[in-house]
């Protein structure tokens, strides 16, 4: 399969200035994370324009990506729902009034409590495993719900994203022959309307690989209808949608990959009589992730085997570099058109060798008390964030389209930091 795209390189731009930064310092002290809206909000909008050819098209927000109700609220408004993986995710959706089949609950190694809630909720549950029907059917009472999906995990038949891994070797997801089992067991059970969904990859920038996966779930439609009869309502493309971190990387050309997944829906779904087939997805990373920033400032510099820029942020504020070895742009405010000539290691400060930003990075000549702006971390990045070493987890700011500063999440203090603690009962407690 081929799939011919003009190709152009991204530019790393910034929607503020060091100006702008610098007064909002003064009010939020680095590090912090803040979010774009009107990035956010031009993106989804063109997210549903090109899919606008699809009936009732959706994209269900990976809630894991950036889970801060301000933001579901921004998106439900743009007709998005939420793809939900835990109970905590389903009440934030439930707390910005996101419920019902406008959140798709896909998990994995589920408790019971939490398919009680999701189906409290109205959510579209997508089960993993094809024991889960029988555990579904026990936690519900008795009884299926009668809309239900499955999680469809190709194995041998495909190779999955860097993140993700090869698909044989994922926990995720049903083999084929499982799914169809599923789907048969389910409909004797009493449901009476499905779905199908795959997810093997992450931050995949190559339209042929996510082009070939909606042909992978097309052809299963077909297949499903023709041995069990059931005719499947829709299909849940997933995420795994990639983001240019890199100056050199070829963006995702959204707007030619949905004309080519049209072009398959007429050619296997339309001309098999399978039409309406709904188009659904759950991108988290695509929608947010280019209109994050983490904010931080220039605490030390040292000079030994190698240069190091030492920030005041750490791999707590952002772990991706650190666990993954994942590039994330580097800015220095108000050194955008000096030369980038001096190499760096850019740490935190955490007690961990791999807490490191980058590694041999070319940036302009950095000083004490410089602002660095890290980009693209509008998905997983607060949202990853930990406690190690005592680090305390940083605010989340919105940049409004008036320019406005809005907290959305305050940086935590050292009372958050031990409020789980059993202090009431230190002071007696002899060892």
């Amino acid at each position: 399969m081929s799939l011919s795209l003009e190709m152009t390189m991204v530019k790393k731009t910034l929607p503020f200035t060091k100006e702008q930064i610098q007064k909002i310092i003064r009010k939020n002290p680095t590090p912090f994370h803040i979010y774009d809206e009107k990035g956010i909000r031009e993106n989804a909008r063109r997210l549903y324009k090109a899919f606008s050819w699809a009936k009732d098209f959706k994209n269900y927000f990976a809630v894991k990506a950036l889970p801060n109700p301000f933001i579901l609220k921004i998106l439900k408004k743009k007709g998005m729902g939420t793809d939900c993986s835990s109970l905590p995710e389903l009440l934030l959706s439930e707390k910005v009034g996101i419920i019902g089949e406008d959140i798709m609950f896909t998990s994995n190694d589920t408790p019971a409590d939490e398919f009680v809630k999701a189906h409290e909720l109205g959510a579209i549950i997508n089960l993993d495993d094809i024991s889960h029907i029988d555990f579904l059917e026990r936690a519900l009472g008795g009884k299926l719900p009668q809309t239900i999906c499955f999680r469809y995990n190709p194995g041998p038949k495909r190779t999955g994203g860097v993140q993700l891994g090869d698909p044989k070797e994922a926990k995720y997801g049903l083999t084929e022959e499982q799914l169809f089992k599923a789907y048969q067991v389910a409909k004797e059970k009493g449901a009476t309307r499905f779905g199908l969904h795959t997810m093997f990859a992450s931050n995949e920038l190559d339209p042929a690989y996510h082009l070939a996966t909606a042909k992978m779930l097309f052809e299963l439609v077909v297949a499903i209808k023709k041995k069990l009869g059931i005719r499947m309502e829709f299909i849940n493309l997933g995420g795994g949608f990639g983001v240019a971190h890199k100056p050199e990387d070829v963006p995702l050309d959204i707007e030619t990959l949905s004309s080519e997944i049209k072009k398959l829906y007429t050619h296997l779904i339309m001309a098999n009589g399978l039409d309406p087939l709904r188009i659904v997805m759950e991108s988290g990373r695509m929608i947010t992730g280019p209109y994050g920033f983490l904010v931080t400032t220039v605490r030390h510099l040292k000079h030994t085997y190698k240069e190091y820029v030492g920030l005041d942020a750490s791999m707590a504020n952002l772990m991706r570099p650190g666990m993954y070895g994942a590039y994330h742009h580097i800015t220095v405010l108000g050194k955008e058109d000096k030369p980038a000539n001096h190499k760096y290691d850019v740490t935190g400060s955490l007690c961990e060798n791999n807490d490191k930003f980058a590694i041999d990075r070319m940036l302009p000549e950095v000083e004490r008390g410089d602002i660095l702006v890290i980009h693209d971390t509008g998905a997983h990045g607060h949202a990853m964030g930990f406690n190690y070493n005592g680090k305390l987890r940083s605010a989340e700011l919105l940049l409004r389209a008036n320019g406005e500063v809005v907290q959305i999440r305050r940086a935590e203090t050292f009372d958050d930091y031990t409020a789980t603690l059993d202090l009431k009962n230190l002071e007696k407690f002899k060892p």
